[in-house]
């Protein structure tokens, strides 16, 4: 067995020397197999410590280049020890620069406002219905924006920066699994330089015949 392939699934997956060994064996040296075939495992030992309290962990810092975007993020562990570790914290790095690059306004999908995916699907639906198309098929166009929706606002449903045939949802799935402990991202919050006050500009009604803010 190729000890290159062994050193790349390690690489890609963080799993144990082992069990990269064993997928590839399984997968007769197909790479992409066995890394579908570890991710499968992992995600089924990531789902029985999902449900564990994670009360420790780490708030991560980051601000982008130019000083214009800047990220707050806690990141939660089981231990004190784990959330010291350098995989720990470079994990808190990477989902603090995700929040920058890719501005999700959630962690997950539960966490979006009843009030405003019902405005979205009100959206979704009358666009459907302008363009004609059948009210058979409509409901399942909605269906697929939604879920593009939740791509593009949720955190865990984003494809990750760092290699995007991976949700960050997976990459903190496999983070559970590599550090034997539960890991969940609890909150963040996201500042761009500015923002605040353009949306302050942009809610501004304009008086009949007179200037914004007159």
């Amino acid at each position: 067995m190729s000890l290159t392939l062994v050193k790349e699934l390690r690489e890609k997956t963080g799993a144990g020397l082992l069990d990269c060994q064993k997928a590839l064996g399984e997968a007769a040296g197909d790479l992409d197999r066995a890394l579908r075939l570890l991710r499968e495992r992992g995600l089924a030992k990531a789902a029985k410590k999902s449900t564990r309290a994670a009360t420790d962990g780490a708030i991560g810092a980051y601000i982008h280049p130019g000083g214009k975007i800047g990220v707050l993020i806690e990141v939660n562990c089981e231990t004190d020890f784990v959330a010291k570790t350098t995989e720990f914290q470079q994990l808190v790095k990477d989902l603090s620069m995700q929040v920058a690059a890719a501005g999700p306004r959630y962690v997950s999908r539960e966490d979006v406002p009843a009030e405003e995916l019902e405005t979205e699907r009100e959206i979704y639906l009358a666009q459907a219905r302008q363009s004609g198309k059948p009210e058979k098929v409509i409901e399942r166009i909605i269906e697929g924006q939604v879920e593009r929706f939740y791509k593009d606002v949720c955190l865990l449903e984003q494809p990750f920066i760092k290699q995007s045939d991976r949700t960050v949802e997976e990459v903190v799935k496999e983070a559970i699994v590599r550090f034997g402990v539960n890991v969940a991202v609890r909150r963040f919050a996201r500042f761009q330089l500015g923002e605040s006050l353009e949306r302050r500009a942009d809610n501004k009604e304009t008086p009949a015949g007179g200037e914004p803010g007159a």
